[in-house]
């Protein structure tokens, strides 16, 4: 595991690692969901189709998209194929996804299309803003009752409170499921200032003990309905930052509670946020 500075632009391993998958706790719920440890080389995209039979959407090689002419997200909204580069953590992280949050993905390219139908390609519109943030960096915090101070404490950068003196309730009142596809490129090679985005949603009493497909499916379905049905992804409550490597069990140096004082990385609330927040929550 390296420390890298977060201002150069992230490389990612050049080559295949089915050992790096396993020994990264963060890739635990994707080596549990597929078949990753019986990879030699880069999966094919026979076999990462093999893996989305449940997706409405076909891989396809990204050449293809070359050829067609039509912006990424057009030639997935007509095609209802994916463009996929080979032998890219990117583009196979992104197919992952694609098998894991079926229903959200292709709501989020309907999404893309209509507000490019709305304002054009060239202006991207705040929802689009935070449709590629999400999807990007987007990691899903899934809070049942018991644990729904989380939520509080996360958004207001209480990492002490959430990270350290609750931390009992992490896997067990509360369950981080990552989307953004980047976040599990970056995770890669992880370093110091790699952080994600939050969507919070709460889930039944019980959650954090389903069994990976049906707490997948559900996230997945429940998604797509908020979404649909209003701006959560608007919402200032939501996307808020996420220091990775502090979630319990997901890097080993964050078992030291010292591990939290770097406050360069669990940095605090400025006071013009706060007040952003506290004004947002009264409306």
């Amino acid at each position: 595991m390296s420390s890298k500075n977060t201002k150069n632009r992230f490389v990612a391993p050049a080559h295949w690692s089915g050992r790096l998958l396993q020994q990264n706790p963060i890739f635990r719920d994707l080596t549990a969901h597929y078949p990753l440890t019986n990879c030699n080389d880069w999966p094919s995209l026979a076999t990462l189709n093999q893996w989305l039979e449940h997706s409405a959407c076909q891989l396809v090689a990204n050449e293809i998209l070359a050829e067609d002419g039509r912006y990424y997200e057009q030639f997935i909204y007509a095609t209802r194929q994916v463009p996929t580069r080979l032998h890219n953590w990117h583009d196979f992280f992104g197919a992952c996804i694609w098998g894991l949050f079926p229903a959200t993905k292709a709501l989020l390219n309907q999404l893309h299309m209509a507000e490019i139908a709305e304002h054009g390609l060239q202006q991207r519109s705040k929802l689009r803003h935070k449709i590629t943030l999400f999807d990007e960096c987007g990691v899903i915090i899934c809070l049942e009752s018991a644990a729904a101070q989380h939520g509080g404490l996360l958004r207001t950068h209480q990492w002490q409170q959430s990270f350290v003196t609750r931390r009992s309730d992490w896997w067990h009142g509360i369950r981080p499921l990552i989307f953004g596809h980047a976040i599990y490129e970056m995770a890669t090679l992880p370093f110091l200032g790699l952080t994600a985005k939050c969507l919070f949603i709460d889930v039944p009493a019980g959650f954090c003990q389903w069994s990976l497909t049906d707490a997948y499916s559900f996230v997945d379905q429940k998604l797509q309905q908020q979404i649909a049905n209003g701006a959560l992804l608007l919402d200032n409550q939501q996307l808020t930052p996420l220091p990775l490597l502090g979630v319990p069990g997901w890097w080993d140096a964050n078992r030291q509670a010292d591990f939290y004082q770097n406050t360069e990385y669990f940095r605090a609330l400025s006071t013009r946020k706060i007040s952003t927040r506290e004004t947002s929550a009264k409306i």
